[in-house]
């Protein structure tokens, strides 16, 4: 099957943030906060999906209070944090929107991401996920997390259904 066919489908992405949404590293500064470094061309893909009405879903296993702001400043509303079982709580997100699996686009880079990744129609990750992940993936991004990973496969699918806007 094309790529571009798989991502027809696509009505909801659900995205890990560390590793996906940044590179995967923590800044540890001299106040002991930890500083990540999110991509604003991820960050534009995101709001335009939002706008454009497709559902945006944030799973991670961080907490930090500012990855929820950042998200929150995009328009994404379903933001889970803190989480240690997402598999979990896809199903109950999927449950409760009543969603089909199969329209359903999950991209994550690490293990923690392995068990919801196979629940969904269309795991995808980003170039520099780990073997497990890229071994279950049904499309892998020429992007590194934080890099542009989740902006390719937004604007793959938002393209598809003429959503891109370029004025």
């Amino acid at each position: 099957m094309n790529v571009l066919e798989l991502f027809r489908t696509v009505r909801t992405f659900a995205f890990d943030v560390d590793g996906v949404m940044t590179d995967g590293t923590l800044q540890l500064l001299e106040n002991g906060a930890l500083s990540r470094k999110m991509y604003i061309r991820d960050g534009y893909a995101l709001q335009l999906a939002v706008k454009k009405g497709y559902r945006v879903v944030v799973i991670s296993g961080g907490s930090a209070g500012s990855v929820r702001s950042r998200l929150e400043s995009l328009g994404i509303k379903d933001i889970f944090l803190g989480v240690q079982d997402k598999a979990s709580v896809l199903a109950g997100y999927v449950a409760e929107h009543e969603l089909e699996w199969s329209s359903l686009l999950y991209m994550g880079d690490d293990v923690p991401d392995y068990t919801a990744m196979q629940m969904t129609g269309i795991p995808v990750c980003p170039a520099d996920a780990a073997p497990e992940i890229k071994a279950i993936c049904r499309y892998t991004s020429p992007f590194s997390g934080g890099k542009g990973c989740v902006r390719d496969v937004i604007e793959k699918v938002l393209k598809l259904h003429h959503h891109w806007e370029v004025n």
